[in-house]
C-alpha cells in the first residue's frame, strides 16, 4: 500500500520551486490516514503513513465510519467516472479541534479532509484537476492561494497574512507532469512546537 510521501518543509530545503505555478491548500493539524480500493471489494485497506490499522484501532478506527459514510461513495464514484481503474488510494487529514502535531484527544468528534488522489500508472491527480473533480465537496481541502510559489508568499504564511493555524500546503507539477508539494509553516506554529517540546520540537515540523 503507497505510503504517502514526505513532504519538505520550506525551512528544511534546498530544492523549493520558486517562481512555479502552484496551488496553495489549508494544511490541517492531524494525522494522515491512507485508504486503498479495489474493483472487486471496494475500500478495504487502511493506514496510517507507517503501518495498517482496522476496527480493533483505539484511536483510528473512528475514522473508517466517518470515511465510509462521508467520502468513500462520492470519491469512488467521480475516480470511476474519469479514470478507468482497477484500483486507488486516496490520502485524507484526521483530526479534531483540539488535535495537534500529531496527538488527538480519544473522546473529541473527528473530521477527514482529503487530501490526495493516486492512480496506479498515472500517479497522483494533480492540483488543478483535483480541485475540479472534488472541490465542491464539503471534505475537500480549503484552497487559499493560487499563483506563483516565490519567497513573498512564504513569508505572507510564516507572518499570518493568510489566518492559517498550521500553515499552507502547496502543490504544483514538474516538467514530467508530476505533482510536487512542499510546506510552509506559519511563525505561530512553529512557536506552539517549541513552547510544547522543546528541545528536539523540529522533529515536529
Amino acid at each position: 500500500m503507497k505510503q504517502y510521501p514526505s513532504i519538505p518543509n520550506i525551512n528544511s530545503t534546498n530544492k523549493a520551486p520558486f517562481g512555479e505555478p502552484c496551488v496553495g491548500f489549508y494544511k490541517y493539524d492531524g494525522s494522515n490516514l491512507r485508504w486503498e480500493w479495489n474493483k472487486k471489494r471496494g475500500f478495504y485497506k487502511y493506514g496510517t503513513r507507517t503501518q495498517l490499522f482496522d476496527e480493533s484501532h483505539e484511536l483510528f478506527s473512528q475514522a473508517i465510519p466517518i470515511f465510509q459514510d462521508t467520502i468513500a461513495p462520492i470519491l469512488t464514484q467521480i475516480v470511476k467516472d474519469n479514470y478507468k481503474v482497477d484500483d486507488f488510494i486516496c490520502y485524507t487529514e484526521f483530526f479534531g479541534k483540539s488535535s495537534f502535531a500529531g496527538w488527538h484527544d480519544q473522546n473529541e468528534d473527528k473530521t477527514l479532509i482529503l487530501l490526495d488522489v493516486w492512480i496506479p500508472r498515472k500517479g497522483f491527480i494533480i492540483p488543478k484537476t483535483f480541485n475540479k473533480l472534488f472541490g465542491d465537496n464539503e471534505w475537500s481541502p480549503e484552497v487559499v492561494y493560487e499563483g506563483n510559489f516565490n519567497k513573498q508568499l512564504c513569508e505572507d504564511v510564516k507572518t499570518g497574512k493568510y489566518d492559517l493555524d498550521e500553515g499552507m500546503m502547496c502543490k504544483g507539477v514538474d516538467k514530467k507532469g508530476q505533482q510536487w508539494m512542499i510546506k510552509v509553516k506559519t511563525q505561530t506554529y512553529l512557536d506552539k512546537l517549541k513552547n510544547k517540546y522543546g528541545e528536539g520540537w523540529e522533529k515536529y515540523i
